[in-house]
């Protein structure tokens, strides 16, 4: 994962949703190239940014059994607007299914007013290196802990135990 396109974890609900937010700034190296006197966010960025909130919530949900979760497909992918420098992209995607090696998702980028950006279908497959290689499981232990920490970063332990009280109380 070379761009992390996620800031926060709003809110963390395993096994059913994820809610992740990506604030836009000016120095997002990309922007330079892309429409560089109308600078927005790329719409295949803001896929993977929604691709990442679904891959966490399956991390989560599955207590990071699997190093590696990738898209496998986007289907009915819809734009209906932009991201410009300042703007934020809300990110929320819920579980359709979740399953062992594989995972189905509704997700949708809106701004923070609620006004949908993009939404789409997504499939994720879900792996670990050592599945073809038993050499590389010490691979996929350094890459779970580094997705650990990474998920403290963003908030991901706090938007767990927020849900949790916000559940309790009700």
């Amino acid at each position: 994962m070379k761009f992390i396109l996620l800031d926060k974890i709003v809110s963390l609900e395993p096994p059913n949703r994820i809610v992740a937010r990506k604030t836009l700034s000016l120095a997002e190296e990309y922007l330079a190239d892309h429409f560089p006197t109308f600078p927005v966010m790329p719409g295949v960025l803001m896929l993977e940014a929604m691709v990442q909130a679904s891959a966490w919530l399956v991390r989560v949900t599955q207590d990071f059994g699997n190093s590696m979760v990738v898209l496998e497909e986007a289907k009915n992918v819809n734009y209906k607007s932009f991201v410009s420098p300042g703007r934020s992209l809300e990110v929320v995607s819920e579980a359709v299914r979740i399953d062992d090696n594989s995972s189905e998702f509704k997700a949708l980028g809106r701004s923070p007013e609620g006004d949908e950006i993009v939404k789409a279908r997504l499939k994720l497959r879900h792996y670990n290196l050592a599945d073809s290689n038993a050499l590389l499981a010490e691979s996929d232990d350094r890459l779970v802990e580094d997705l650990r920490g990474k998920l403290s970063l963003l908030g991901g332990p706090s938007a767990i135990k927020m849900a949790a009280a916000l559940t309790n109380n009700m």
